[in-house]
């Protein structure tokens, strides 16, 4: 089988849209062959495999003899989190920065899409709340910037610290923005997490907030994990990167993000 597609097929963006995609169909199916694949996407199968391959290198999928099944993203390691559509996280996190103004209080929540939000950050002076060492790392030499760190127990697979110190310590703020990242967003059961104390210092972060901002790429669209975090009448805004009408006839601010 030949490779249909253009001489633009090695590009990144375009490969890492194909791969985007290609994550989508397995979220949605499960599983899936090498031949439906090409089939699918008009590329030669040793196309699919090199995504494939790729992608099962991150830890996104298992590859199986001629084809790939899904595994659960929410569940994977910071790292390889980071990886999966590493551009469009970028560009979410750039325009929710640009949405923060000078003199304001955030909590940002751990996560690799709040972490580029956190490096795009321009506004100040600023107050910044996290959970997360890797954030606070961004601003601990910033005069400019007064940091709180939550402390609680560290989670190092997250990144994250949780539990009761990291609660408590969010209940006596009060802050302008809270910006969480997303394991699974759907219209009818809104935000949920794959961990229950992470959903329990999501929702912490909510209520000690005026407005509450959800970065998510649209692979998180349209999936639901164990723990509630929060409805989408708690949510003022969504930044993502694919436009969600359903969301939208809700009330919620729906921002798409370029990348």
């Amino acid at each position: 089988m030949t490779d249909r597609s253009s001489s633009n097929s090695d590009l990144p963006r375009f490969a890492e849209e194909r791969r985007a995609r290609l994550l989508e169909i397995l979220r949605q199916r499960g599983r899936m062959e090498v031949l439906a694949l090409a089939q699918m996407f008009g590329v030669s199968e040793h196309t699919v495999r090199r995504d494939l391959n790729q992608m099962h290198a991150q830890g996104v999928l298992q590859k199986t003899h001629g084809g790939a099944v899904m595994l659960d993203s929410a569940r994977l390691g910071f790292e390889a989190r980071s990886a999966l559509l590493e551009q469009a996280k970028g560009g979410i996190g750039k325009a929710a920065a640009a949405l923060i103004e000078p003199g304001s209080t955030v909590i940002l929540d751990a996560g690799s899409t709040t972490l580029a939000l956190a490096r795009a950050l321009t506004a100040r002076p600023l107050t910044v709340v996290t959970n997360s060492l890797d954030i606070a790392l961004l601003f601990d030499r910033d005069s400019a910037v007064q940091l709180v760190l939550t402390g609680g127990t560290w989670v190092p697979d997250a990144r994250a610290m949780r539990g009761t110190a990291a609660r408590e310590l969010l209940t006596l703020c009060r802050a302008d923005w809270a910006v969480l990242g997303a394991c699974a967003l759907d219209v009818r059961a809104g935000i949920t997490a794959s961990d229950e104390d992470d959903a329990a210092v999501k929702r912490v972060m909510v209520a000690a907030a005026s407005r509450t901002m959800v970065l998510a790429d649209h692979s998180k669209q349209g999936s639901v994990a164990p723990f509630h975090v929060a409805g989408w009448d708690q949510v003022s805004l969504l930044m993502t990167d694919a436009h969600w009408a359903d969301v939208a006839q809700l009330g919620v601010d729906v921002r798409l993000a370029s990348n």
